[in-house]
């Protein structure tokens, strides 16, 4: 009987101790994300919102859909939307990302383009240029999450620019993957510059977004 006791109470004990190890491991991974998170942002220079959007505007009364939202009676690509709410709010210069490519409608048609795109390893030509990059301290690139990755075209993008000593704050609007591994892969095209995981949007949450946008950029001190 002593035995069974004894058997059950070191049973208990190991139980015990590996939720405690859990619970201790998952305390110090949130806490250093939120180490991360709230980590500032210095600005000595201009601020530039970078985006590239596809509203894909199929359907007669161009009604808001799974990658666009009309705001003040004005059709937006949910990229752009979130990038004009980050403008405003830092003050930062808009740039839209355009291609000389002009993407399919409806969805299914788009995305399965753009996987197309990925399995070439496709670099779109761009037909907008940033002329004073040298002017920017800190860019935000903003993109769709297609695919599980950055469109092809943010590939042109970071390969047409160089971004030493600048700090690049990628943003996505998304399906439910959010980033997936996109920021890893910035930070491996991008060696020398310091990138930072910035907002990502799901979206169904893209009208909703700007108080928590607002929140995260006054954490990083950008809000101007």
């Amino acid at each position: 009987m002593k035995k069974n006791v004894l058997f059950s109470t070191m049973i208990v004990t190991v139980i015990a101790v590996m939720s405690f190890v859990s619970f201790t491991g998952k305390a110090e991974e949130a806490a250093s994300s939120t180490v991360t998170s709230l980590e500032k942002v210095e600005i000595k220079g201009k601020i530039l919102v970078a985006y590239f959007t596809w509203p894909e505007p199929d359907g007669v009364d161009a009604s808001s859909g799974a990658s666009r939202i009309i705001a003040d009676d004005k059709l937006y690509g949910n990229t752009e939307f979130i990038a004009h709410i980050i403008s405003e709010a830092t003050g930062g210069d808009l740039f839209a990302i355009k291609t000389e490519k002009s993407y399919p409608s409806p969805h299914k048609a788009l995305i399965d383009d753009a996987k197309k795109e990925a399995e070439n390893n496709e670099r779109p030509k761009m037909t907008t240029r940033i002329e004073n990059l040298k002017d920017y301290d800190v860019v935000f690139v903003g993109y769709p999450n297609w695919w599980y990755d950055m469109p092809m075209v943010i590939y042109s993008f970071f390969e047409a620019y160089d971004f030493k000593g600048k700090t690049i704050i990628p943003f996505v609007t998304h399906g439910g993957s959010r980033f997936s591994q996109s920021v890893q892969t910035i930070k491996e095209l991008e060696k020398e510059a310091r990138v930072i995981e910035g907002p990502s949007v799901s979206a169904r949450n893209v009208p909703s977004a700007e108080s928590s946008i607002i929140v995260w950029l006054e954490k990083q001190g950008l809000k101007k």
